[in-house]
């Protein structure tokens, strides 16, 4: 007994439990993307040995919070002792609470709703008697636990026995099909069962002599304590496309004793009767009925008390001067390696102004008029462009943006670049628009690969490529047949080759597009006396093939007139029609269109380019920082404290120039900037580099690490595939749950980015510490600091992960999915809590162990942020099915962190061990 309870208090199984609670959840992300969702809740998931790891975790936390008297320590305690309560929540929500569906169609009454758990449900009929039992069944694509149940009823035994259960197709299979054997006196019937989850089975019946038995796999059919009429569904859109705003149910509750009440129901709006919460799920495609998800939850009061415990001793522990965050600044301190002052930050903005002198376009043509109008147009646009440029255009998901917008997006997808040949993209599209039978000949196209070029017949040399000389003189597409094939090929079956031509083709469509004028939705339509319904805007094609009557004529007279006189260099008369379709816009669109303000501030965002600059003087920033630490370290007579505070100031310039592109973004899309991928990666350098100014602003070395991490992050954001562009949020991001849960969840990545960064920079240190006594004080001082970084950056994951789950709970009832973005996050919570309790295992207790964790940590970040949304299927995920290769750039630093590793491992032998755990008290 005695070594029962030592391996139960011992905190070696507590990382043996993280370490399979982590492994057991990652692999079944991947069996969930291979194989279904159901085959990972099956074998994973809601399996008794993954619960069983969960129970006995609980009880190792509650021994060792009972060996080390944590309630000695409040905030300790509180934190440790939350997680407890969090489970049993969670265990009573598991076991107790379910989950299900109603459908209403407006006008009708329902007081019933069906399972989302799926149900065997067997029916046994003879004479006038009717047995029934039910079992709760889900089945995996494989390694399926069998059964056999045998159901007694009027001194009979039916049994019934698992004979298969296979999937309707591979995946997230629309429908399964359980088949069963059914044997009664002697007689055996092999009967299959359509079915799953969330959904009605097929029932089947069959007779066995004067007994009738009827079978049924999937939802069961359950009755509500009160009933719910359907009043009204209502479905807004954005203006001018079908994507939806928001919908919303107005229902009537209608109680067992008369009395009942309205209520509204939409996305973040959930109806709380009792214990039952509905939510907007979905609804019918005529748009007369909703689809409700109902949840039943005795576990929400405990699970939320658990929520604001942890919340409440995290931050608490920061605080504490007793915790082992407070050890750590105390030890930084007296080294003067840290300080843990708020910095004082005052807002700069660079307002720096690009010019291109770059040379005129190559022109294929020899043509002299071409060469004419282009050296005239580039100096007497200027201020047409600009004017074009104030006009408002509505998106294909209803965003009103002004035109400036756009032909920034439109020459940025064409030729990678903002200016080209001395020219801004307004004067670009501009020209584009009007005389496309000059334009068609710029070589504005980016083309990257050598095969492609040589297909085309172009010198390998050139970057770019015109439109003109992507078709043969009898009009004939060249790479027809070669983009075909590309399509045809899977996304990892395609090569550089086949990516280029399909990025090609994109920048064709959008290059004829604009020749005519497809893309510039800039006219609302009055159609009979009325504006148009939803508030759609037309480009100028449409609006002559739709509009009537005087409209009609109105719109035909701007766009000629403008078109005209911009060919015919009448500058000043086009200015005047687009003062008209200006006027048109704010009469017609007054409903929609933005304020003369934020027309002004977005086209003022756009030439600051704010973020692009960033990244560029950040990475110039960050080399410089870590060229001058690593001559400072290695050269320890040279005193840092002036250069310290010279790049404290740069960066925190940098970083104040930061927040104020982030703000004014959040002003612009008129929600948090960090909706989307783009701007989510923003975040996390923003968060980096706010660890470093704030926090270990007298470290050198940390600041530079700060630095890198940002220019990383922003650099992906910029030279990749990522879309920059603002966007319109679906219904269920419109909550003031996602501006706090995503901000305090992605802040935490700038912390262990840092803290990875570190670390890799301590093992470099290893390699050269050898008669070198004093790398072994940076050791040392980088280790005390990624720790902090790690404890700042698991407190904020924890936190923000845990207000994930209440505004899940609040938009759509439930507070875990195990969706892959959410397994990840939680694997990366307990990877980061294994690493923060190694110390109290002895040999694990090291700076050398430390660092190597720290750095090889931080690829759980990377797969929840990059390789959940690329790469597995799920809720927060970009991937459609086939996922893209991997980057070659993930190999190399595989191989470079491994390789460092190696050389490092020889020297790992540090002895002091910056204060760690030289008590398993602290």
């Amino acid at each position: 007994m005695k070594k029962v309870i030592d391996v139960l208090f011992s905190f070696k199984t507590t990382l043996i439990l993280f370490a399979i609670l982590a492994i057991g959840a990652a692999v079944a992300t991947f069996i969930e993307n291979d194989y279904g969702t159901s085959t990972a809740r099956v074998l994973i998931y809601n399996h008794i040995w993954y619960e069983t790891i969960l129970v006995l975790i609980t009880l190792n936390l509650c021994a060792i919070i009972y060996k080390y008297k944590m309630w000695k320590h409040p905030a300790r305690f509180i934190f440790h002792a939350s997680f407890v309560i969090i489970l049993i929540g969670a265990g009573v929500t598991r076991y107790i609470g379910y989950e299900g569906i109603v459908h209403i169609r407006e006008g009708q009454t329902e007081n019933r709703m069906i399972s989302l758990e799926p149900y065997l449900q067997v029916k046994i009929k003879k004479q006038d008697a009717t047995y029934y039992k039910e079992y709760q069944k889900e089945f995996a694509s494989f390694w399926n636990d069998k059964f056999s149940h045998d159901i007694k009823f009027d001194n009979e035994t039916l049994n019934v026995k698992f004979n298969n259960y296979m999937f309707a197709k591979k995946g997230n299979a629309s429908m399964g099909i359980l088949t069963v054997d059914v044997t009664l006196d002697g007689e055996t019937k092999t009967v299959k069962l359509p079915g799953k989850r969330g959904q009605k089975g097929v029932t089947k019946i069959e007779d066995f002599g004067d007994t009738i038995v009827t079978l049924e796999y999937g939802a069961k059919v359950l009755e509500l304590p009160f009933n719910i009429k359907l009043r009204d569904f209502q479905l807004e859109r954005y203006p001018g496309s079908m994507a939806p705003s928001s919908y919303a149910s107005e229902v009537t509750v209608i109680k067992k004793d008369g009395k009942s009440y309205d209520y509204r129901i939409f996305m973040n709006r959930t109806l709380h009767e009792g214990n039952f919460l509905f939510f907007q799920s979905s609804y019918d495609q005529d748009e007369k009925g909703t689809i409700l998800s109902v949840n039943n939850d005795p576990g929400k009061w405990p699970t939320y008390l658990g929520y604001f415990l942890l919340s409440l001793g995290l931050i608490w522990n920061l605080f504490d001067k007793k915790s082992r965050f407070w050890k750590l600044t105390k030890f930084l301190k007296n080294r003067t390696a840290a300080s843990f002052l708020l910095a004082c930050l005052s807002t700069f903005a660079l307002t720096t102004d690009v010019k291109a002198n770059e040379n005129m376009p190559d022109i294929s043509s020899t043509q002299n008029s071409i060469v004419t109008y282009m050296n005239g147009f580039k100096e007497d646009s200027k201020a047409t462009a600009e004017k074009f440029s104030y006009l408002v255009t509505q998106s294909n998901a209803g965003r009103m943006k002004p035109v400036a917008t756009l032909n920034k997006e439109i020459l940025h997808k064409i030729s990678s670049r903002s200016t080209m040949f001395g020219m801004n993209a307004d004067q670009i599209v501009l020209g584009m628009l009007t005389r496309p039978e000059f334009w068609r000949h710029v070589k504005m196209i980016k083309i990257k690969t050598p095969k492609l070029k040589q297909v085309l017949e172009i010198d390998e040399s050139r970057k770019y490529i015109s439109f003109a000389e992507v078709f043969t003189k009898e009009g004939k597409y060249k790479l027809e047949e070669e983009a075909k094939k590309a399509f045809r090929k899977k996304p990892t079956e395609r090569g550089t080759y086949e990516k280029d031509i399909l990025k090609l083709d994109e920048k064709l469509n959008i290059s004829y597009m604009v020749y005519n004028a497809n893309l510039f939705k800039i006219f609302p339509r009055i159609h009979d006396g009325r504006i148009d319904d939803n508030h759609k805007w037309y480009n100028p094609l449409d609006a002559f093939r739709f509009f009537q009557g005087k409209n009609k004529a109105a719109v035909e007279t701007m766009i000629r007139g403008f078109i005209n006189s911009v060919i015919t260099e009448d500058y000043e008369n086009a200015n005047k029609f687009i003062d008209m379709i200006q006027i048109y816009q704010e009469k017609v669109g007054s409903n929609i269109i933005p304020s003369k303000s934020q027309i002004e501030n977005e086209i003022l965002f756009n030439k600051l380019d704010i973020f692009f600059k960033l990244t560029l003087a950040y990475l110039l920033t960050g080399l410089v920082m870590l060229i001058v630490a690593f001559i400072v370290i290695f050269n320890p007579k040279i005193k840092p404290e002036k250069t310290t505070k010279v790049f404290f100031a740069v960066l925190a310039i940098l970083f104040a120039v930061h927040t104020f592109g982030m703000g004014f973004r959040w002003i612009i899309s008129g929600h948090a900037p960090w909706s989307d991928t783009y701007e989510s990666l923003l975040y996390i350098s923003w968060s980096a580099v706010f660890a470093g100014v704030v926090f270990f602003r007298r470290s050198l070395l940390a600041l530079s690490a700060s630095v890198i991490v940002a220019a990383i992050f922003m650099f992906t954001a910029h030279l990749t595939n990522i879309d920059p562009q603002i966007t319109n949020l679906v219904p269920v991001l419109k909550s003031y749950w996602l501006t706090i849960h995503v901000s305090v969840l992605t802040a935490s990545y700038g912390f262990f980015g840092l803290a990875a960064i570190l670390g890799y920079m301590a093992l470099i240190m290893f390699i050269f510490r050898k008669n070198r006594p004093h790398l072994d004080d940076n050791i040392k001082s980088i280790t005390a600091i990624s720790e902090i970084a790690l404890i700042i950056g698991l407190s904020a994951i924890t936190i923000g992960n845990f207000l994930g789950g209440v505004w899940a709970n609040e938009s759509w009832g439930r507070y875990w999915g195990w969706d892959p973005k959410e397994t990840w996050s939680y694997i990366s919570i307990i990877v980061y809590a294994f690493i923060l309790h190694m110390r109290f295992v002895k040999s694990l207790n090291n700076p050398f162990t430390f660092n190597v964790a720290s750095t090889v940590a931080f690829s759980t970040i990377l797969m929840t942020y990059f390789g959940v949304n690329f790469y597995l299927s799920g809720m927060h995920s970009y991937a459609t099915g086939d996922p893209v290769p991997i980057p070659m750039w993930v190999y190399y630093t595989i191989a470079i962190v491994t390789i460092t590793i190696a050389l490092a491992y020889k020297n790992r032998d540090l002895k002091d061990t910056v204060c760690h755990a030289k008590s398993q008290k602290d």
